[in-house]
């Protein structure tokens, strides 16, 4: 039989902001044991490895519906480029593109852009250092601004993220609102280490209280949680659409052997498409060009886009000349861009996947 928890908890939805209440020594416990576990079995990820607000700022940027493994090359590659805010600021809105090519969510980029330039013009570069004044730069939300405040200047602020409110839900045993969670996670709280204790919630569950069959037996605060493993509710069934396009991939003076010279022809999105606005992109279509020669087939890809799956038919040297995807810009047309300016322009995900395959960056 499981013993009781120490936790009181109630048995009904919380009708106020007011926490949970948690006996003293328990709590002090619990902070303990997470902490600890934390300080032994946290991953080694270079954000980590700083109290610079603006690679902290970054990192959680680039971690909005990204995950970890596709985010670090990225994130070393973007500090290459602009290693602090006022180079950042500094850019072009083409040149950040071109860095965050390959991440996805470009609107996350932009606004990154934009803050930046905010932070130097009414800051001298510097970071503001509470929460409530970071909420005002564009593109940070309420968790954004908690997780930079307390890591980077150690506010005793909470975070609240998919992996805490997951977290939160099975600790306590109680289907919480978005509005609920956060002062239940402000109780917990360590303000000592508040930075380290938002990082071991989300990394709690991350690698431990995932969503699908939790791994409670590793769980460094398992003899505290009311739930202790107990199945989610299931999830909702997918919405994500399906879809086929073609995509030309056509190339010149040698492009592909391996001499990194040569050019491909790629088409820009219009500046007020509702989608990627601006980026380049091999021309794409809605059908395929008739006749379609067997020798044109080259690969099949599968590329995901928000709620859409699409199935990518890549044609070698054939030209698109039937009616461009919405909010593309004409198929029949496009520009030539060398190869070794490829790195300086904003260029689709897909694109630089389909590249990529073909040895051409």
């Amino acid at each position: 039989m499981r013993a009781p928890s120490s936790i009181a908890v109630e048995t009904r939805l919380a009708a106020s902001p007011v926490p949970i209440p948690l006996i003293d020594k328990d709590l002090a416990a619990f902070r303990r044991a997470l902490l600890r576990w934390y300080d032994q079995h946290r991953r080694k990820l270079p954000w980590r490895e700083t109290r610079d607000p603006y690679r902290i700022w970054l990192s959680e940027i680039m971690l909005q519906q990204t995950r970890v493994a596709a985010v670090r090359e990225h994130y070393r590659i973007f500090l290459e480029r602009f290693p602090n805010v006022q180079a950042l600021a500094a850019a072009s809105e083409e040149a950040v593109l071109a860095a965050w090519s390959g991440l996805g969510y470009y609107r996350r980029a932009r606004m990154l852009h934009q803050a930046a330039q905010q932070i130097a013009e009414q800051y001298g570069g510097c970071f503001p250092q509470n929460s409530e004044v970071l909420l005002a730069l564009p593109g940070i939300g309420r968790y954004t601004a908690a997780a930079i405040a307390s890591i980077a200047f150690a506010e005793p602020v909470a975070v609240v993220d998919g992996n805490v409110e997951r977290v939160l839900q099975r600790f306590i045993g109680i289907n919480l609102t978005a509005p609920q969670t956060w002062p239940h996670a402000q109780a917990l709280l360590v303000k000592s280490r508040p930075g380290d204790f938002n990082q071991a919630m989300m990394e709690l569950g991350a690698l431990v209280c995932v969503p699908r069959e939790p791994r409670c037996a590793m769980c460094p605060v398992r003899k505290w949680c009311v739930k202790q493993g107990e199945a989610p509710r299931a999830e909702p069934p997918s919405r994500q659409k399906k879809k086929q396009i073609w995509c030309a991939l056509e190339w010149r003076d040698g492009v592909g052997n391996g001499n990194g010279g040569g050019k491909v022809r790629l088409v820009q999105r219009p500046r007020k498409a509702s989608l990627m606005p601006g980026m380049w992109e091999l021309p794409q279509s809605s059908e395929p060009p008739r006749p379609l020669p067997a020798s044109a087939r080259w690969r099949t890809f599968r590329h995901s886009i928000t709620v859409t799956d699409y199935t990518v038919h890549v044609l070698r040297n054939t030209p698109l000349r039937n009616a461009p995807l919405p909010d593309t810009s004409p198929a029949a047309k496009g520009k030539w861009i060398a190869i070794d300016r490829i790195p300086q322009i904003p260029i689709t995900g897909l694109t630089r996947k389909i590249l990529k395959a073909g040895g051409i960056i």
